[in-house]
């Protein structure tokens, strides 16, 4: 497998007037294509800020990111930002919509920003629809009339419109109700399945189990790894070793 994303020696300080907080401590970190990596961490662990600092969100205060051998850390802000439409998908908690715009909009404007061609960009749009398990129409609605879950899966579509090298998620299914968790959760493995690579940040047992190895912060360190490999659904014994491993790590 080749290496997609590396952190080397990665610190990052938030400083006031009085005091300095070190949230991530000379952190490596190595990540290979198709990997779906799930970062777990008890609160204040540094979880969100590792997920930015790799995505290029925000800049670490030391230490080295590479993408693909090279450093992204050394690029400038626009250089930065260019980076991130061509190889970053992102899903949040939040899913951003804008509530203004129509759904097939909402998409299509993403790849817009990359000089990407319309028609090309609608056709794939109706692709993943389809592929997301939605039906056609829901593009000429607007976001306040689809379901939490409906809505998430469309800010999953805009993600990867461009098809990015990585799709970056920051507890995407934190403000879910099961059945549309359950929902996200699929579309992500199938995604993973595919070959994208997934870097997710979760508190949550069950939707960290779909990744293929979980590390664990704290203090700004990952102190231990855990490889489950591939997802498959009712594996009992997939579920066991991810609850052993996160009563040891103490979560």
């Amino acid at each position: 497998m080749n290496t997609i994303l590396e952190a080397r020696d990665l610190c990052k300080t938030f400083s006031n007037a009085t005091v300095q907080q070190h949230v991530l401590r000379n952190l490596n970190l190595t990540i290979e294509e198709g990997d779906y990596t799930v970062i777990m961490g008890n609160s204040g662990s540094g979880k969100s800020t590792l997920l930015y600092s790799l995505s290029g969100i925000d800049r670490p205060t030391l230490g080295e990111i590479s993408y693909r051998g090279e450093a992204i850390t050394k690029y400038s802000n626009d250089k930065l930002a260019i980076f991130r439409r061509k190889n970053c998908g992102f899903v949040f908690q939040q899913n951003y919509l804008n509530d203004t715009m129509s759904i097939l909009d909402n998409i299509v404007i993403c790849g817009l920003l990359v000089n990407k061609n319309k028609k090309e960009l609608v056709k794939r749009t109706e692709e993943l629809v389809e592929k997301m398990g939605l039906n056609k129409d829901i593009l000429k609605k607007f976001p306040t009339q689809l379901s939490g879950g409906e809505q998430q899966r469309i800010a999953m579509i805009r993600a990867i419109i461009n098809e990015p090298a990585i799709l970056f998620a920051d507890e995407p299914t934190g403000a879910l109700n099961s059945t549309s968790t359950e929902q996200v959760l699929d579309v992500l493995t199938q995604l993973n399945n595919e070959g994208q690579s997934i870097v997710m940040v979760t508190h949550d047992m069950k939707t960290a189990r779909r990744g293929n190895r979980v590390l664990y912060l704290k203090d700004g360190v990952i102190i231990d790894e855990l490889k489950l490999g591939k997802y498959r659904h009712n594996d009992q014994e997939r579920h066991d070793k991810l609850r052993n491993f996160l009563t040891e790590m103490g979560w």
